[in-house]
């Protein structure tokens, strides 16, 4: 597992890497989270769609970025059908403003669908991007930023982008395996970044404590990092079917033991949020 190679060398990410610093120099006040996973079909979407509701129930003012360019779902998990999404600004045909979602307070850039053209952003593209997510910084407190699975430089791209990383995971194996391998890639090129750990679908805290042990200690062991443990969320039969009704289920269903956990969960986002510094005040941290 500890073995595994990266797929970008190390010429392409250092000038990803460089081309992030500068992109990113003038994001002062937003703050960035990134939510990502390894692999596919640990739920990563339905969490971040949950934790978004729960913290703008809890008076946060949240944006959320469906980053899954060219596949993205989120529209569908909340039921809104967007007129302009993602592929719109990036053809610089829209604005930031002319493509957001507001859904029961919280902020959605939704993502286009089966545009292959999409999960692969040119240099351009994402500076256009990024000088338009900066209006948020006068709009939200907080943007979270739905990746695609896996490690492809769009992903790279995004997570060293952000203020920090929090790696959705599922007990399976081949999750833990491709989530140290996020891991493994971001702190080759960003050895100060921060990562957090949400554990889905677990039948109780026990096994979920028990599964970021084992990626805490291989992160520990093999790159000598420390993870830190948000929390996890029971599999719960009400978020299936919170989804068939294409309703979060913190809204549909708010006594349900997915929804406490997902509560829970973002009262400890609030706090760490509240302590995060950006990348920029990082940055200057090591200047000074």
């Amino acid at each position: 597992m500890m073995g595994m190679s990266t797929p970008t060398n190390q010429n392409q990410a250092s000038t990803l890497y460089k081309f992030n610093e500068n992109v990113m120099a003038s994001f002062s006040k937003l703050k960035k989270i990134a939510i990502t996973s390894g692999k596919g079909g640990v739920g990563k979407t339905n969490v971040v769609v949950n934790l978004g509701i729960a913290l703008v129930q809890m008076n946060m003012k949240v944006a959320i970025l469906d980053a899954d360019y060219g596949l993205g779902n989120i529209d569908i998990l909340l039921g809104i059908e967007p007129e302009l999404d993602i592929s719109d600004l990036l053809k610089d045909t829209a604005t930031l403003e002319e493509i957001l979602i507001n859904k029961n307070k919280l902020a959605i850039i939704p993502a286009s669908s089966g545009v292959q053209s999409l999960t692969h952003l040119t240099e351009y593209q994402e500076i256009l991007l990024y000088k338009e997510l900066k209006k948020l910084e006068d709009m939200v407190e907080l943007l979270i930023i739905d990746t695609a699975a896996g490690i492809s430089d769009n992903v790279i791209s995004l997570l060293l982008a952000a203020d920090e990383v929090y790696l959705v995971v599922s007990p399976e194996n081949t999750s833990i395996v491709d989530a140290y391998a996020v891991v493994k890639v971001v702190t080759e090129l960003d050895a100060f970044k921060t990562f957090s750990v949400v554990v889905n679908m677990v039948e109780d805290e026990e096994e979920g404590s028990d599964v970021f042990l084992k990626i805490s200690r291989a992160v520990k062991k093999f790159l000598n990092k420390e993870l830190h443990y948000l929390g996890c969320i029971r599999k719960d039969d009400h978020v299936v079917e919170a989804i068939k009704f294409q309703q979060p289920v913190v809204e549909r269903f708010p006594l349900c033991p997915a929804t406490t956990d997902y509560l829970e969960l973002s009262k400890t986002m609030i706090e760490r949020v509240a302590k995060m510094e950006t990348r920029k005040d990082k940055k200057a941290k090591l200047d000074f």
